[in-house]
């Protein structure tokens, strides 16, 4: 009896630290990725350089394919808190508007209103939920993308990442899913890394109050770096940068 429990438990165990470091490193590598892009904000020089350096040093070519690989098994084992079926969807979506709206429901036995408020650890896993679901079509999307860019010549005068292709396609209109997969990724990664926190005893350390904070900080941080390379990427901006290049020769 008592193994017929705790196997099931143990499994659970296993699944959620896969899930748990599978998630840190995606995380980790994302905000790196937002600083590396970021180098379009020196310029298209600045930005085809890097580029160049990572695949001549074949740094690119086994990161994405390790990238891609860590995304599927991330997908896979933190699907299994994604509702598959529309009952349990509907049902997050009951729970997301009961969330929304405690504390400003009319109490009939009061004047006043009810003095509870939104539970926060609860909202924000209902949509780290939503932003993983995006995340999977959209995050899915660009990483192909980038591996068709990185290894075949399909897109661009040769086979690696080039400045002048990115922009053009960004320019094309995948600014608006970019843009909507950069706001997923930074909330998924800062409220992942701090419920993960949560999870493995953080708050035995820092107050809740504090680790909301710093999650707080890191997500405007990143969030303004990546907008900023977007908006230079959809060419709407010229790059701010770009005289640190420019002064160099």
């Amino acid at each position: 009896m008592n193994e017929a429990i705790t196997s099931p438990a143990r499994r659970q165990l296993v699944y959620e630290i896969i899930s748990g470091a599978t998630g840190l490193v995606l995380a980790l590598f994302m905000w790196g990725h937002v600083v590396l892009v970021g180098s379009i904000l020196t310029g298209e020089r600045g930005f085809d350089w890097l580029a160049t350096m990572l695949e001549d040093y074949f740094i690119a070519q086994p990161t994405v394919v390790a990238i891609f690989t860590l995304f599927l098994v991330h997908a896979a084992f933190a699907a299994r808190k994604i509702p598959a079926q529309m009952r349990e969807r509907k049902r997050l979506i009951a729970l997301a508007k009961g969330l929304r709206n405690s504390g400003r429901e009319h109490v009939a036995t009061r004047t006043e209103y009810s003095p509870f408020r939104p539970h926060l650890e609860s909202m924000l896993w209902v949509w780290q939920v939503r932003t993983g679901m995006a995340m999977l079509v959209l995050g899915g999307f660009h990483l192909i993308l980038i591996s068709m860019d990185i290894f075949t010549p399909l897109y661009g005068a040769h086979a690696g990442i080039e400045a002048i292709t990115s922009m053009a396609r960004v320019q094309a209109g995948l600014w608006l899913p970019y843009g909507i997969l950069l706001l997923c990724v930074e909330f998924h990664a800062s409220v992942g890394l701090y419920r993960l926190a949560i999870k493995w005893g953080a708050d035995l350390w820092l107050s809740r109050r504090a680790m909301h904070l710093i999650e707080q900080v890191i997500f405007w941080v990143i969030l303004v770096i990546g907008g900023l390379t977007l908006v230079v990427l959809a060419g709407w901006v010229e790059p701010p940068l770009a005289f640190l290049i420019d002064g160099a020769t």
